[in-house]
Order: structure tokens, then C-alpha cells, then sequence
């Protein structure tokens, strides 16, 4: 507290003492006890609420311990069951678990992982992908400001992510790991990795790219590798290997003859003694096309835009973009089944009259270099206001969109666009896939949108620089998958012509054994609104065993889902039905039987060692996991530390003040009413 706040609190006191004073003394002439009584209730409420006006702000200390955290994170994935660590990864957890000494000395807290880290709630050791880097990228997140020593049960094995190595040397905790498996080397051939293209073109030859890599100690081993589709034999080659010479890469080509989804089992020959075989096959799938999509993104001028769109929509290889001028499109205009327009100009005027004439589908890119006095001129769907300024849009997800499946991308994180400045004005029906927001301000206002219209399709985006927000997706998400699958989806949308179905279905035809399995849907009524109380199930069949399952799938925002990762590799025909209207729609996929978990024979255990020492921590395999908690309790840098939290009150806040004056003034009252001086 001030010395300036102390001489207000003191003069407040000598202000409410006299006024008290000259009441009932001064005034009343007379010292009965009555009076003097009375005098002391009038100085509490004076000085109380002068005190509110003079508000000192009143400090509390509160000091508490605070007790380090213990993290465990425990490993979740099928391959501990495959290497029989089982067993031993329980003992374990419940050994450093249901130590009292730990737990008097730790806050403990456990995760299991698999492709995430989650709170443990039960263990199966079935998760089918293992993201160690995910484990050290999140709790150093959680744990980043604390004293967090981390207990990693693992066999060190990952599947997917980046490598764990470089997330772990960023990880400022000591990390202990307990190895799950031996060290033992056993003879192993393997294919590590096949690279083979989703899709194949009929009466071509698609590339396979094949890794196999030989563990053991001999000095040469020979082997076959093949590739089979059925019980034919459509390449054959012999390997062989050594200590120093342990992998090879194969790069073949493989004909296609029939349209449709192609199964191709690649295998390598056991050697003598091997002991893991699973991992010497691995199943792959080519779907066969007979065509590709053409699009055709027609600029007048070099732009960021031009190579992001190409780049996202030639992400699906059924789709392939050639960036043209408007003289160079017109020349060829019957070798494309779609037509981006890039901020039109005068230029574009021959371009225009042929999509008029051929009903060509379109999508319209517009930004700061869009002739639009062009444009309106014209007799296209929609207008716009004419200005000479530009504004900058952040895009909003519209989530009563339905004309195709939009999943959010963090669109409200997306660097905005810039554009005209102004409004456009549709003359026929149109659906806003997204909208626009000026600074903090929401509009509905279309920032993108589609038309369907005689048999037509056509999308519209007011704004340039949709480059960044590409880059943007990747900074959110680690990948450009999901930006370049909306710019898929849209694109998907504007080259099909096909009337729109009550039942709108999204799913792969081939899924890899290690994958979540997911289908969805959207559901339409009569007016082909979505509807988002309709109840949907998927029955599928497996055309192996005939054995039918019938699965509900959930509603998540605009669209329904089924995760079918419970199925076993096979090739399945499915009907999604609507119950209320018995309207159904069929198709076929197939799960391919490959399990990554199942492809190691032993704990990466020099990783797990090397990323131990490097954060001042220490390794132990699961025997010894005794010493492990010996360590820990004596290591001198876990200690509780004692904390001080200040709190600062105004006395305004104070409530019991408030109560004071109340009563004091209430007593006053009463007193001098009954004693018949008022």
C-alpha cells in the first residue's frame, strides 16, 4: 500500500471522527453513553464509506507446494501383442503406477498411443499405426513450463509420422525409456515399401517401385522376387543380399488389359530359418481407367494462383491442367471436360462465347486484375458492383452447404483474399460454399459459391492469392492432403454433369490394411435440401465369406459417417438406405490385408537408448524396470517446489464492508427511533 493511500485512509478516520463528534456531542451537548454509542456507529459508516471512495487494494499471499510431474506414456499399437511384450508392457505400468513413493513424490499422469496420445482409459494393444513423434510434439505442448520427467514404454518401432528422433531432441524433459523386446538380430528379407500410383490408364503400363531390404550377419544370401495378380505370375526376379549390401530397389512396369480395381500381391521367398515371414508379401491396387479428366486454367498473366491450383488438382492422377491463354484454349478446346477462368479480361471474350455455345462447366477466379465493366457486359449468372477499390475477404465455412461433402480446414485461420470491393448480385439460384469476413465483421455475403442451371455447372471465387492459403492448410495440418481433396471435391463437382442424387456417397475403392476405414454421406429431401434428421445405415457383404454386417452411420455437421476399420481385408459390396423412405445406394470397395505392426521382429532399442541420453535420462528394458524407479526417486532434480500466489483486492470488492455499513446505519436508526430522537 501507498504512503499516499495511508494519509487518505488517516485523514478519512479524522473526517469521519469530527462529523461523528460534532453529531451527537457537539450538537447534543450531552456525553450519555447513548450518544457516545451512537457517535462510534455514525464514525464506522462515514469512515467505511470513505474508505470505498479512498478503494486501498488490499494484498493476500498464498504459499503451496507444488510436486513435479511423472508422465507415462505406454504404447498401445498391435506390434507389442506380435513381439509378446504384452505381458511385460502391464507389469510395467502397474509397477510405477502403484509405487506409494512415486506417487507421493509425483503428480503422475498417463497416456497410451497408438496414431494418438490420449489419456489412458483401457489398454488392447491393437491400434494400428504408431506416431511416436506425435507423442513428444504434443506433451511438450501440455508440459513445456514444468518439471515433467517422462517414462516412454515402447518398443521404439513407429509407422508413421516424422522420425521421433528430431521431435525427442526438442523435447526439454528428461525422457526414460523401457525398452519392450530384445536386442537379438535374426535373418530377415523384407519389402520395406512398395510406391505404386492409386490409378493406371487402360492399354498402358503403370511404374511399381519396390524397397527390400535383407537384416541378418551372412556375408550372401539369394532370393525371388515376385508379383502375382491371382495365381498368374506377372514378374519375377532373383535378388540377392549381404551384411554390407542390404537393400535394393526394383523399379518395374506393369501392363494393364481390363477397367476396374486390379489386386497384385508383391512377395519375396523366405530365406532358411527366417522367422518373421509376414513382412515378405505385401498386397497393392491399381484402379484402371479408361480416360482422364482435362482441365484447362486459362490466364492472361503469370500468377502464384496458377501453380497451386495445378499442383492440387493434379493431386488426384485422373486429373491433368494445362495452362493456357485464351488463344491457345480456343485451339484446342474439345480436348477438356472443364475450364478455369483466371481473372478474365477483354481477352477472354472468345472464350466466353464458346462456353456459351458448347455449355462447357466453368470456374471463375476473379481478383484486383478482373475486368468486370468486361463482365457485366456480358450475359452471364450474376453482376457485380463496379468500383476502383479493393478489399481483403477471410473465407467462413457455410455449413449448410450440401451440394458436395466440405469438411472444415480451419477456414477462419486462411489469410485472406483480395478482391473487388462490393457485392455480386446472382440472377439465377445459386450456393454459397463459403463467405466473406471483413476484419472481425461476419457477412453472408458469397466469397464462393456454385450453379447448377440447365444441365450446367459453374463455381465463382471472389478473390486472389489462394496460393497462401494452400500454405496456410499445410502449416495447420502437415500436409497439403486435405486443401488439395476441397480443391479436389470442387473440381470433382464442376466436371460431371450427372443430376444430382437423393443419396450422395464419399469413400475410397481400395483401402490399405493400416488405415481407418470411413465412409460418408450425405442425405437430400425432396427439395434436395440436406437433411440432418434422417437415420442412415451401411449393410455390407463380404464376397469371400457372404458374411453381411449392418453398421448406423453418425451425423457430423453436414454430412454422415461410418468408420468400417473393423473389417477385415477383403473386397466388400455395401447399400447405404435411408430408413423413413427406403432409399438406398450401392457400391463396392476392398481392404487390402497388410498389417505394419506385424512387419518388425524386434525393439528399436539403440533409438530408444540414443534419444534417452540425449535428454539427461537413462534406458532399461522391462526386466529391470525396478532400477528404472530407483533412479527416479533419487535423482535430485525432482523436487517439490514452493510456490507463492499474490492476490491483489480492491476494497471495493470486499462484500463484508458493504454488509458493515448496512448495519451500522440500520442500528442507528433503529436505536434513534426508539429512543424517540427521530
Amino acid at each position: 500500500m501507498s504512503s499516499e493511500t495511508l494519509l487518505y485512509i488517516i485523514l478519512s478516520g479524522i473526517i469521519a471522527l469530527l462529523l461523528a463528534l460534532f453529531q451527537y456531542l457537539y450538537k447534543a451537548k450531552s456525553k450519555s453513553r447513548l450518544n457516545m454509542f451512537l457517535a462510534f456507529l455514525r464514525f464506522v459508516s462515514i469512515f467505511s464509506i470513505l474508505l470505498l471512495f479512498v478503494n486501498p487494494k488490499l494484498e493476500s499471499h498464498t504459499i503451496y507446494t507444488e510436486k513435479p510431474n511423472l508422465n507415462i506414456a505406454i504404447d498401445n499399437s498391435g506390434s507389442i501383442t506380435y513381439l509378446n511384450q504384452k505381458e511385460n508392457a502391464l507389469s510395467v505400468l502397474n509397477s510405477l503406477k502403484s509405487n506409494n513413493q512415486l506417487t507421493d513424490k509425483f503428480n503422475i499422469n498417463v497416456y497410451s498411443f497408438g496414431n494418438q496420445l490420449n489419456p489412458i482409459d483401457s489398454l488392447g494393444f491393437n491400434e494400428q499405426q504408431t506416431n511416436l513423434d506425435k507423442v513428444f510434439g504434443e506433451l511438450n505442448q501440455v508440459y513445456k513450463q514444468t518439471v515433467s520427467p517422462t517414462i516412454l514404454i515402447s518398443d521404439g518401432n513407429q509407422t508413421i509420422g516424422s522420425d521421433y528422433y528430431f521431435a525427442a531432441s526438442k523435447y526439454k524433459q528428461p525422457i526414460y525409456s523401457v525398452i519392450l523386446g530384445d536386442s537379438t538380430v535374426y535373418a530377415d528379407v523384407k519389402i520395406q515399401q512398395l510406391n505404386v500410383n492409386k490409378y493406371a490408364y487402360l492399354k498402358n503400363k503403370f511404374p511399381v517401385e519396390a524397397i527390400l531390404v535383407y537384416q541378418g550377419e551372412e556375408e550372401s544370401i539369394q532370393t525371388e522376387f515376385n508379383i502375382s495378380i491371382g495365381n498368374t505370375v506377372v514378374y519375377k526376379e532373383n535378388v540377392s543380399f549381404s551384411k554390407d549390401n542390404n537393400s535394393r530397389i526394383i523399379n518395374l512396369y506393369l501392363p494393364t488389359n481390363q477397367v476396374g480395381i486390379r489386386t497384385y500381391k508383391a512377395s519375396l521367398v523366405p530365406i532358411e530359418n527366417e522367422k518373421n515371414t509376414i513382412n515378405n508379401s505385401k498386397e497393392f491396387a491399381v484402379e484402371v481407367i479408361d480416360q482422364k479428366t482435362n482441365v484447362a486454367l486459362i490466364s492472361d498473366y503469370i500468377h502464384p494462383d496458377l501453380g497451386a491450383l495445378k499442383k492440387s488438382i493434379e493431386a488426384n492422377e485422373q486429373r491433368q491442367v494445362s495452362i493456357l491463354n485464351p488463344v491457345e484454349y480456343l485451339s484446342k478446346s474439345n480436348d477438356f471436360q472443364l475450364v478455369i477462368l483466371y481473372q478474365p479480361t477483354n481477352n477472354f471474350k472468345g472464350v466466353f462465347d464458346y462456353i456459351k455455345t458448347s455449355g462447357a462447366n466453368s470456374l471463375l477466379i476473379t481478383g484486383v486484375n478482373t475486368n468486370w465493366n468486361f463482365l457485366n457486359s456480358l450475359d452471364l449468372n450474376y453482376t457485380h458492383d463496379l468500383n476502383n477499390q479493393t478489399e481483403y475477404y477471410q473465407p467462413i465455412l457455410n455449413t449448410g452447404f450440401s451440394d458436395f461433402i466440405v469438411e472444415n480446414l480451419e477456414f477462419e485461420s486462411f489469410p485472406p483474399l483480395k478482391s473487388n470491393f462490393g457485392d455480386i448480385k446472382f440472377k439465377v439460384p445459386f450456393n454459397s460454399i463459403l463467405y466473406k469476413k471483413v476484419g472481425s465483421l461476419s457477412t453472408e455475403n458469397t466469397l464462393l459459391a456454385t450453379i447448377d442451371k440447365d444441365n450446367r455447372r459453374e463455381a465463382i471465387l471472389l478473390g486472389e492469392n489462394i496460393w497462401q492459403w494452400r500454405a496456410q492448410s499445410y502449416l495447420n495440418a502437415k500436409s497439403f492432403n486435405q486443401f488439395d481433396n476441397f480443391i479436389g471435391k470442387l473440381v470433382q463437382y464442376l466436371a460431371s454433369n450427372k443430376q444430382k442424387s437423393r443419396i450422395s456417397l464419399e469413400y475410397e475403392t481400395v483401402y490399405e490394411g493400416n488405415t481407418n476405414v470411413f465412409l460418408k454421406a450425405q442425405y437430400f429431401n425432396k427439395n434436395y435440401e440436406f437433411d440432418s434428421n434422417e437415420t442412415l445405415s451401411i449393410t455390407t457383404i463380404d464376397r469371400v465369406s457372404k458374411e453381411s454386417n449392418t453398421f448406423p452411420l453418425i451425423l457430423k455437421g453436414n454430412y454422415y459417417q461410418v468408420d468400417l476399420s473393423s473389417l477385415p481385408a477383403s473386397e466388400f459390396d455395401f447399400l447405404v438406405k435411408s430408413i423413413s423412405e427406403n432409399l438406398s445406394k450401392s457400391g463396392s470397395f476392398k481392404i487390402l490385408d497388410y498389417n505394419i505392426e506385424q512387419q518388425f521382429l524386434n525393439a528399436d532399442y539403440k533409438k530408444l537408448q540414443q534419444i534417452a541420453v540425449n535428454s539427461n535420462g537413462n534406458s532399461f528394458f522391462a526386466a529391470n524396470s525396478n532400477e528404472l524407479i530407483n533412479e527416479i526417486l533419487e535423482d535430485k532434480r525432482y523436487k517439490p517446489i514452493q510456490k507463492s500466489i499474490k492476490n491483489i483486492v480492491p476494497l471495493i470488492d470486499w462484500k463484508y464492508l458493504l454488509a458493515l455499513i448496512v448495519l451500522c446505519l440500520s442500528a442507528e436508526w433503529f436505536i434513534r427511533k426508539y429512543n424517540g430522537l427521530i
